[in-house]
């Protein structure tokens, strides 16, 4: 009797009651205890510790676990009882929940959304507004007696509701969302995290079965961005536990990591051959595409993600590589409604992302037996690729193959355009003031991509040209005759400027040119503006152009507003009140923050994308290489994009000085720092009637808008400057933080 009681006695343990998940996560950090603590304690994995923790997924310990886990908690709860003072925590089940860490106190924070943003600015196009994952349709309990089917959904206790933006008639193709994450839990069972806090059990055995049963019944998968486009692929996320049930190594080797893939010859590549599937060249690397040939309009192909093999650069991606499952799916979720279903790095995205707006082929009209036949599609690049012109081309690219071995072509033979690396010493009236302050251009990049005109078709060659603005293209010119310190602002205005304190327009290094030069179209259009004509010697024009970037400059300022937004920044702030949400934003929510470095990270690896150089491969110089078969691969298109970022930010410079008598100290990429005596950007950004400078820098998140980047003491800066025996020392480097890693060499 005693045992039968004992079983009797467990059997209601097993529904001990719990609290809901933010009290026991509020319990656990009262005692001080960690994830790690916990896990070990209840001999789990730190992962299942997490998930009973979190908002986003409501996975409940079973069985001895959950007696024990409910033990723990109400000894915890004797010991830190609840504020009585402070609202009953209760499970979210009405509205689209935050991550998992709780947020702290924020400006007006919204709530998150897996959808695009929300009416984040006026020019969206029709296409920035896709159907985010809708939640899926009522599927079987794991609980019930029935024999649960292949594929049967498991839905955790309490699941959110879809978002509130979220449009009825959802693609049922892709009901589940554009991605999972496949984890092992401790039972032994398969699982795969969906966004919404969808969990799909999975049925399959090894990577061929998996991707059969991704393509087949897990309904997987994102809605093409632009009517002659694709859908995307669906994507299968693998966590170290999934990698070990399949048979795939948790780490790369040294060796494996520098080739980027596996061995042709491992078990799961000969299981993939044996079932008909097929690797792209790179393999089965950190993303792997594992595809069959597309039969008609049929396509077959799942992405792989695999962030224990670095497929997640912490560069872009933080620590999203170590987040819980679900957690991770909610952030892939939320990058992939808003940007796109990532399809490798985010650099490789972001090119991928222009062609998913502007696919290079489209459906002609019905010729004469009613058939429908590839052609261009307007306003792409096309499909094919072509040459750029040779002061175009990077050192070793095939159209350079004839130049001597160790020639190094000067300002007169290549284009150079890139960002600004440019510092000057102090002036004795600067000496006296007090702060250095550095504030930075949000989205610079994309702020500069919106609006610009750029080639769709190869150059031209022009001889003695008269200049055009329309045209994009590169000069061969000299401007080496425009003078800072007398210049046009605004319309045929003059104003006397102090240009010994000004960088040059024209070079990344401030440097005032010396002769003939090559220069993108915005470049030499900025020497017009200044008042000064201009006698091209010879051009590479592209006649047949366009806004090619203007839907992939939207779809990511909107991406990049609505999380900011999202995490209480706001684009309606008044000055103040911008700086205070963005104080310490990243803390309110950090693996949403990840989000926000992700899209940044995505416009300017997408566009350094275009100017692909060789990655090894036995490449030699005057040798094409892989990129190069591309459409994408332009680098007229990048030269246009930092020329007009460089030539926005003087702008703003030139109007400040005018107005204020300020100058610029230093000056890296999209920062700049000004001596001053306060120590706060609103202590020195001039207002005109009331209003912020017109053409000036003005404080906000839209990208174009300027945030304070840092502030140091005065004295930091020339104690740093004498401490490395560096003159110019670009203390914009070091604004944020103040500390200094080593001699800038200007590289």
């Amino acid at each position: 009797m005693s045992e039968l009681f004992n079983r009797v006695d467990a059997l209601v343990a097993s529904r001990s009651p719990l609290p809901p998940p933010a009290e026991r996560k509020r319990l656990r950090a009262a005692h001080g205890l960690t994830l790690d603590e916990v896990a070990e304690a209840l001999e789990v994995r730190r992962a299942t510790v997490s998930g009973w923790e979190s908002l986003t997924k409501a996975t409940e310990p079973r069985g001895k676990e959950r007696e024990a886990y409910a033990r723990l908690l109400s000894q915890l709860a004797e010991l830190y009882p609840a504020d009585a003072n402070a609202p009953t925590p209760v499970q979210d089940t009405a509205v689209p929940a935050t991550f998992a860490s709780a947020p702290a106190p924020a400006p007006e924070a919204r709530p998150v959304s897996e959808g695009p943003a929300p009416e984040a600015a006026a020019t969206t196009t029709e296409q920035d507004t896709q159907p985010s994952p809708a939640a899926a349709p009522a599927a079987a309990s794991r609980s019930a007696p029935a024999a649960r089917p292949t594929s049967s959904s498991r839905r955790p206790a309490s699941r959110r509701a879809a978002p509130a933006n979220t449009p009825a008639g959802t693609d049922p193709r892709f009901v589940n969302g554009p991605l999972a994450v496949v984890d092992v839990d401790d039972d032994g069972q398969v699982l795969a995290y969906c966004v919404g806090g969808l969990i799909l059990d999975v049925p399959a055995k090894s990577i061929p079965s998996l991707v059969d049963w991704t393509l087949r019944e897990a309904k997987l998968g994102q809605p093409k961005l632009s009517g002659p486009g694709k859908d995307a692929d669906p994507l299968i996320v693998l966590t170290q536990s999934a990698l070990e049930r399949y048979g795939l190594p948790v780490a790369l080797t040294d060796e494996e990591r520098l080739a980027g893939r596996i061995p042709e010859g491992h078990k799961v590549i000969k299981q993939l051959v044996r079932a008909d599937w097929k690797l792209t060249k790179r393999g089965l690397g950190p993303w792997a595409r594992i595809y069959r040939p597309a039969t008609g309009s049929e396509r077959a192909c799942v992405q792989l993600c695999i962030p224990s093999w670095n497929a997640l650069d912490p560069r872009s991606w933080g620590h999203a590589g170590q987040l819980a499952p679900a957690d991770l799916a909610r952030l892939l979720g939320v990058y992939a409604a808003r940007v796109m279903t990532p399809r490798g790095s985010t650099a490789v995205t972001g090119l991928e992302l222009m062609t998913a707006l502007h696919p290079p082929t489209r459906a002609s009209e019905p010729d004469a037996d009613g058939k429908r036949h590839s052609e261009h599609n307007p306003g792409s690049l096309g499909k094919d690729p072509v040459d750029c012109a040779p002061c175009e081309a990077p050192d070793g690219h095939p159209l350079l193959k004839d130049l001597p071995r160790f020639h190094v072509r000067g300002p007169d033979e290549k284009l150079f355009e890139e960002a600004y690396d440019w510092a000057r010493s102090f002036t004795d009236a600067e000496y006296t003031r007090r702060h250095l302050v550095g504030i930075d251009v949000n989205m610079a990049f994309a702020a500069g991509a919106n609006g610009l005109t750029v080639g769709l078709g190869a150059p031209t060659q022009v001889k003695t040209p008269v200049f055009d603005a329309k045209l994009p293209g590169a000069w061969l010119v000299d401007l080496s005759h425009v003078d800072l310190s007398r210049v046009k602002v605004g319309k045929d205005k003059w104003v006397d400027l102090d240009g010994s304190l000004l960088p040059s327009p024209f070079t990344p290094s401030g440097e005032r040119p010396t002769g003939p030069a090559w220069y993108a179209t915005p470049t030499v259009a900025y020497a017009v503006e200044l008042g000064y004509d201009v006698t091209p010697l010879e051009a590479w024009v592209r006649y047949e152009s366009g806004r090619y970037l203007d839907s992939w400059y939207n779809r990511l300022r909107d991406a990049f507003l609505a999380t900011m937004a999202d995490l209480g920044v706001h684009a309606d702030m008044e000055p103040a009140d911008f700086l205070t949400a963005m104080d310490g934003y990243q803390q309110r929510d950090p693996e949403l923050a990840i989000a926000v470095s992700a899209i940044k990270a995505t416009v300017k690896g997408g566009l350094g994308k275009l100017r692909e150089r060789p990655r090894g491969e036995g490449w030699k110089p005057g040798e094409p290489w892989r990129a190069l078969s591309r459409r994408t691969w332009d680098p007229h298109i990048r030269a246009g994009v930092i020329s007009r970022t460089r030539i926005n930010l003087h702008r703003k410079i030139v109007r400040h000085a005018a107005f204020t008598g300020q100058y610029p100290v230093a000056i890296l990429s999209d920062c700049v720092v000004y001596a001053v005596d306060g120590a706060s950007p609103l202590d020195f950004l001039p207002y005109k009637d009331g209003k912020p400078l017109p053409g000036g820098f003005k404080l906000g998140i839209n990208p174009g808008l300027v945030k304070w980047e840092g502030t140091q003491e005065l004295l930091w800066g020339e104690g740093v400057r004498e401490q490395f025996d560096a003159p110019a020392l670009n203390l914009a480097r070091y604004i944020k933080d103040g500390t200094v890693t080593d001699v800038d060499n200007g590289e």
